[in-house]
């Protein structure tokens, strides 16, 4: 199961912690792949780096199997793994907020054999943000990208969108889900003892030898 981040490089922790919120909640194994400008056959940019590379998945992917994007502002509380399962057979499924349309490319799964219009010199000097290519829009329950800050408050939310800003900076620290975000980025940076990884192997001998000796 593909899944590609939109990363931006002024903020990589935004990334960095939905990687590791999927990670978490996958029931089956997933590949994670970082979009990055300067890896990719784009120049064109919008507010962010990947405002118009996520529409080079289908192509990323030559065009077969299926792909899921994400913005990286996004906190997964559920299986990503679901979106496979409640997909339908239209070329790309959003969710579809009725009140900020320009939100519906932040999460898009993709049947990459059905995007062929999705070329590099449409995506490069087109409208590729309109979806006016795909002949289909499929439709996700709106838990899986829950807008905080424009959206109804929710407790149920399978997949956080923090458009207004990642809970890291004064602005944001206390929006809806902030705390959910604060707690994933200390799984994500942290560790377990070093005792309790090592344990009585013989890398803990060596080490424990050494420092015997450093003193």
């Amino acid at each position: 199961m593909r899944i590609f981040i939109g990363l931006d490089p002024r903020q990589p922790v935004a990334a960095q912690v939905l990687a590791h919120s999927i990670w978490a909640r996958a029931s089956k194994p997933v590949s994670i792949i970082m979009l990055r400008l300067n890896q990719l056959p784009l120049k064109r940019v919008g507010l962010t780096q990947f405002t118009f590379s996520r529409y080079l998945v289908p192509l990323l992917c030559d065009f077969a199997g299926t792909a899921l994007f994400m913005d990286a502002d996004m906190l997964c509380l559920a299986d990503i793994c679901e979106l496979w399962k409640l997909a339908d057979e239209s070329p790309v499924s959003v969710v579809k907020n009725p009140n900020l349309r320009f939100e519906w490319p932040s999460l898009m799964f993709f049947r990459n054999e059905l995007c062929k219009n999705l070329t590099l010199e449409f995506i490069e000097n087109g409208n590729p943000q309109s979806l006016a290519w795909a002949s289909k829009i499929g439709e996700f329950p709106a838990e899986w990208n829950h807008l905080v800050g424009y959206d109804k408050p929710r407790t149920d939310a399978k997949n956080v969108h923090f458009t207004q800003g990642i809970p890291c900076f004064p602005e944001t620290k206390h929006c809806e889900y902030w705390q959910a975000w604060q707690d994933e980025i200390r799984k994500a940076n942290g560790s377990v003892p070093w005792a309790d990884i090592m344990g009585d192997s013989i890398h803990a001998k060596r080490v424990l030898e050494r420092n015997a000796n450093r003193r």
